[in-house]
């Protein structure tokens, strides 16, 4: 049971990176370096000077390692919650919105220690423009570690952190309040209804993430000649100081874009899995 839900996390975990990387590259570039005036200036500037690869700068590290990630995320999500639900399941009572809010934060704590060395690589290898100071993911791993030791892995992880532990929270907190409005008592929901909560959960999610993924991105990128900071802080500090309070938005409309069809896919494929997996149960939230 419990391989079958972290495998099913685990391909629909690729399956949403492969969608929403180009976006996924802009918006990290928009955040961490202060040469582009725009999401239109960034896509042009990219394509201009590395091509259509540009976009896909980073992502074979994170489709072959978001497995893990992913797995970890909806496995332990799927787990929690049906801990927390235990003694009411028998009585046919749903999960409440404070257990679904609980189990994602629990979730979100969970794959911090396993996505933070992942996500410093991705970030790292998006946003080399002109120099070529990682040949690819090994090469950056090995550089970090050569430079900063194993814990230079962990760089922009207390930000990581702080994003996603109450934001993986509200990841599945409105996917689950959308599915059920949208489908009728008694039945299953269908793929329409699947893509819209997933697509809206990821919306939502991102909102609020993105103040503290600006701040993740420029730590993270401050190993790589960027500009150095003390830490979350210092970092929220400087990027007031200099840029004002509509820092912490850079990247809020990339994100709200790629995240709709991003985490509609993601849940999609997730269910659709579990279906398969499991015949009899109609979804990880009735377990």
């Amino acid at each position: 049971m419990l391989l079958l839900e972290f495998l099913a996390g685990s391909i629909s975990g690729a399956l949403g990176i492969a969608v929403g990387h180009p976006l996924d590259t802009v918006k990290v570039r928009l955040q961490a370096q202060s040469v582009y005036n725009g999401i239109f200036h960034c896509v042009i500037k990219t394509y201009s000077h590395e091509g259509l690869h540009g976009f896909f700068k980073g992502m074979a590290f994170p489709v072959l390692t978001t497995g893990i990630t992913n797995s970890v995320v909806f496995g332990c999500y799927s787990n929690a919650l049906g801990y927390l639900t235990k003694s009411q399941r028998s009585r046919g009572k749903p999960a409440s919105a404070a257990q679904v809010f609980t189990a994602g934060c629990f979730s979100g704590l969970v794959q911090v220690s396993v996505s933070a060395p992942i996500d410093l690589v991705k970030v790292r290898l998006q946003g080399q423009t002109t120099s070529t100071r990682y040949r690819g993911p090994v090469h950056c791993v090995a550089v970090i570690v050569r430079e900063e030791g194993l814990r230079g892995l962990y760089r922009g992880g207390l930000a990581l952190t702080l994003r996603d532990v109450p934001c993986y929270g509200l990841y599945f907190l409105p996917y689950e309040v959308t599915r059920k409005v949208l489908t009728q008592d008694g039945k299953e929901p269908g793929t329409f209804v699947i893509l819209v909560a997933g697509g809206f959960a990821g919306v939502v999610t991102w909102s609020f993430a993105t103040p503290m993924d600006v701040v993740k991105a420029r730590l993270q990128m401050s190993g790589a000649g960027g500009r150095e900071y003390g830490g979350v802080l210092h970092c929220m500090r400087v990027s007031v100081r200099e840029e004002g309070v509509r820092v912490f938005f850079k990247g809020l409309l990339l994100n709200s874009l790629r995240a709709f069809p991003v985490n509609a896919v993601t849940f999609l494929s997730y269910e659709s899995l579990m279906k398969i997996f499991y015949p009899p149960r109609a979804s990880h939230s009735s377990q």
